[in-house]
Parts: structure tokens; C-alpha cells; sequence
């Protein structure tokens, strides 16, 4: 398939391209690849279902019509399962708004940014659905009874039955059904982007482009408002999210009549929707597939959940569901503060193994020395020498070159039993040591994604050294 592609590509372009490289693969199997000639770049894209590929390059090509900011789809190929499209360039609102996210204190830049994004959505959901033949978007055409109820199930099988909750099946079918009922009371003639969040953003030139609406389909305005101000990781706080609603009210405002105490009641149902379905992809992608972005997410979604049942009085419209939903808040709760003793504290670090191994200071010798050497080095490439395991294209390097990912499974697992066999046994530290030659590339990466890892997952102290580079960081 790519080398239809390739072809694609020499036909389309004129030229064979330079370089070509994979780009990391997040929720779906496409695949996306850079490719680059010595003036232009483009991102070819391998799909593996021809009517997703059909969706998203009629959507395309309707939003580009309109004026509104989208790749533009160069080349499609004869059999329609390849496609190029303009290269938007590496950074995503997601990354752009990183100080916020970890910090929870948005500066006025990042909040001017989210402004701007969530702002024109309104022209995405009006201008894109005029004159729109919805009937081209995959799996389904529109919002309706039949995608709710699969979503509900998503969460259902995917989340909350791998979680352990016990639930009467009937029950909590008849609450799924009443909330069916107050999703689906909007007839309104708009589009519905489906995965509109900061990751499905792009920022070229301090403006939004938008991506993956390959999902689209006829639906309420609401459902894109609470996925990007619940998004799970963007760490917004109420604040933000009150700002970000007005923005976008004032730029709906523009296109018709906004009853803004229908609409907040409304958007209430589309935020506990949404939540749940996010939550049944967390599951799948992440407990089942072991996708490391949707397994960190989970504890996000959870907080959401738990805030958005503390707001809203949904038990008067679904009490058996609520319950439900408080015993699966309960239960990640608990298992977070029965991993929270206030000894434990967990050591990451990396380092150079010409400089030495890191010394033990607490005396009791607990934890692992992993050496990252025999993973493929970036540090032999020109590119890469000033920069490290922190930096966007090392990690994408690493990541698309695969040895670490799977050497990280393994430590993800070790990691998992001996800190919680260390929380039960009342243990005050262990060390995780991570080492390549230079302390600067591999072992940067594994210290991190393990500290990170460990600490999305246990309430314990993680200090986090990147010895050679001067870094420290503290989580919990």
C-alpha cells in the first residue's frame, strides 16, 4: 500500500520524494507519513477503511470550499485508499498549551489560543454543513438513536464491566435510554466535528488548522463544546472553561439566535455523554490495546466525571446510572489512595554510563539499572546531537523506530508489581535508573515516560533526575 503511495506521490507532486518518514500512530491504524521533497512537504496518508477515506476527503474538500482552515487534499489515489494532503507542520494546540495542561495556570497566550480555536467552531458546524451531502460520512450519517446507544455500550463493555462494577443490565438500559432521549431532541441541520479537542489541532503561523473530522456526520452543536472544554488531559479549570463557552457563544451568536440557559442545559447531557464515551475508548485503546496516551488519561476522565455528577442533578433523570457511575468513581479512588503511603517515595533518573551509575543515598539498595544501549541510538544523527529524549523529534524518532515501546512494556510491568508490592510492605524507596552512553537521548525518554507512567497510575512521591542534563521534576 505504500508503495501506491510513492506513486501517487511521483504523479501528483512530479518528483519522487526525499525523504519519507512514519509519523506516530495514535487512536486508529492509519498510517501517516511525512514526505518530503527539497521544497515542498506533504503528509500521505494509508487508510484501511475506503468509505473513512471517502468521508474525510469530501469533508475536506467541503471545508476548504468555505474558506475554513483544513489540509487541503492534493492527490487521491485510483483505488481511493491512499490520499496526500498539506503538511500542517508538528505543533498541535495540545502541545502549544503544555505549561498550562501541567501547571493548571494558563497564561494569557494559551488562553487567547483556545480562544481563537474554540471560536471557530461555530463556521466549522454552520458554514461546513451548507450545502453538505451528509449521507457521504462514515460509519453514519447523522447523530442518532443507534451511534448513542453504541457509545453507551463502548463505555459499558469496554470500561465499566473490565472495571468490576456490578451493574443490573436492565436498569441501567432503561437510564441509557432516557439520556438517549434528551441527546437526541436537537434536529438542527449542523455539523458535528465528533473529536474536536487541542490534539485534533494544529497551530501554524499563531493560527488553528483542524484535523482528523474524518468522523463527522449531522449532528447537535453541543457535542463539539464538551469535547474540547472536557477534554480529559487539557487540565482545564472550571474558570477556563467558562471562558471558553462564552467565546464560543459570542462567535454562534454570529450565525443565529443563541438562547444561551437552553443551550448550557443542553450542553450539561452532552458533557456526561461525553465523558462516558471517552471513557469506553480509554478503556480500548488503553486497557486493552496498552496505548500509553489512553491509559494516562484515565485518572483525568475520572476527576472530570466525578465534577461533572458534583454539578449537575442528572440523579433526577438517571439515578440508577449515577449510582453506577459513583461506585466506578469510588473504585479508581480507592485505588488510588490505597497506593498513597506517605513514606513511599519512587526515584527515576537517567544517566551516562561513562559518568557512573546513580549512588543509592538511602542505603537499602531497592530498585533496577536499565541499560538502553542496545536501543537504536539518535545520538549517531547529525539532527539529533543537540537535542534529547524530551524533544518532539527525538521522541518521534524513538517512537516510530519501535525498540523502545517495546522495551518499556516489559519496565511498565515491572514497574507495576514492585510498586505496589512496595506500598503493601510499607517500603519508604525504591530506584528506577535508566542509562545510555551520553545520558541525553534513550535513556532521557525511558526515565520520563516511566516516571510519568508511575505516577498517573500511584499516589506516591516520584522524583524525577535527568542527571546529565541538569533536569529534576517532581510529581505528586
Amino acid at each position: 500500500m505504500e508503495e501506491t503511495l510513492l506513486q501517487l506521490f511521483l504523479r501528483v507532486i512530479g518528483e519522487q520524494p526525499t525523504s519519507v518518514v512514519a509519523l506516530p500512530i495514535a487512536g486508529s491504524n492509519r498510517k501517516y507519513l511525512r514526505m518530503c521533497t527539497k521544497k515542498q512537504s506533504f503528509i500521505g496518508v494509508v487508510g484501511t477503511v475506503l468509505e473513512e477515506n471517502k468521508a474525510f476527503i469530501t469533508i475536506a474538500n467541503q471545508f476548504v470550499s468555505k474558506g475554513l482552515p483544513v489540509p487541503r487534499v492534493v492527490g487521491v489515489s485510483d483505488d481511493e485508499m491512499c490520499y496526500l494532503v498539506e503538511d500542517l507542520g508538528n505543533v498541535s494546540l495540545f502541545d502549544s498549551i503544555k505549561k498550562g495542561r501541567e501547571t493548571g495556570e494558563f497564561s494569557a497566550q494559551e488562553i487567547e489560543l483556545l480562544k481563537k480555536t474554540i471560536a471557530y467552531l461555530p463556521s466549522l458546524q454552520i458554514e461546513g454543513a451548507n450545502g453538505f451531502d451528509f449521507s457521504i460520512c462514515f460509519p453514519q450519517a447523522a447523530f442518532n438513536y443507534r451511534t448513542v446507544m453504541w457509545d453507551l455500550n463502548y463505555f459499558k463493555y469496554c470500561f465499566l464491566k473490565p472495571a468490576g462494577i456490578e451493574c443490573n443490565e436492565e436498569w441501567l438500559e432503561n437510564d441509557f435510554e432516557h439520556l438517549a432521549s434528551f441527546l437526541l431532541q436537537d434536529k438542527s441541520n449542523t455539523f458535528m466535528y465528533r473529536d474536536f479537542q487541542s490534539r485534533n489541532v494544529m497551530i501554524r503561523n499563531g493560527n488553528p488548522y483542524f484535523i482528523d473530522f474524518q468522523g463527522g456526520r449531522k449532528g447537535p452543536i453541543q457535542y463539539d463544546v464538551a469535547s474540547f472544554v472536557y477534554q480529559a488531559k487539557a487540565n482545564f479549570s472550571a474558570e477556563v472553561r467558562e471562558t471558553l463557552i462564552a467565546s464560543y457563544l459570542e462567535a454562534l451568536s454570529k450565525y443565529m439566535p443563541v438562547d444561551e440557559v437552553a443551550f448550557r442545559k443542553q450542553l450539561a447531557f452532552f458533557v456526561l455523554f461525553r465523558n462516558l464515551q471517552v471513557l469506553g475508548a480509554y478503556g480500548f485503546r488503553g486497557l486493552v490495546e496498552k496505548k500509553k496516551h489512553f491509559v494516562e488519561s484515565i485518572p483525568f476522565a475520572i476527576q472530570n466525571l466525578n465534577e461533572i455528577l458534583r454539578n449537575n442533578y442528572f440523579d433526577t433523570h438517571f439515578p440508577y446510572l449515577v449510582s453506577v457511575l459513583q461506585q466506578l468513581i469510588v473504585r479508581y479512588t480507592h485505588q488510588a489512595t490505597s497506593t498513597s503511603p506517605s513514606n513511599l517515595v519512587v526515584k527515576v533518573s537517567s544517566f551516562s554510563y561513562k559518568k557512573g551509575i546513580p549512588e543509592d543515598t538511602t542505603g537499602n539498595g531497592g530498585g533496577y539499572v536499565f541499560d538502553c544501549r542496545a536501543i537504536h541510538n539518535p545520538g549517531k544523527y547529525e539532527q539529533y546531537k543537540q537535542l534529547t529524549g524530551l524533544d518532539k523529534p527525538v521522541i518521534d524518532f524513538l517512537e516510530q523506530d519501535g525498540e523502545i515501546l517495546a522495551f518499556l512494556e516489559h519496565i511498565y510491568a515491572l514497574a507495576d508489581s514492585s510498586v505496589s508490592r512496595y506500598v503493601e510492605r510499607g517500603f519508604s524507596s525504591i530506584m528506577f535508573s535508566f542509562g545510555c552512553t551520553g545520558g541525553q537521548h534513550r535513556s532521557v525518554y525511558a526515565a520520563q515516560h516511566v516516571a510519568e507512567y508511575i505516577a498517573t497510575r500511584y499516589s506516591v512521591k516520584v522524583e524525577l533526575v535527568h542527571r546529565e542534563q541538569g533536569i529534576k521534576q517532581q510529581f505528586n
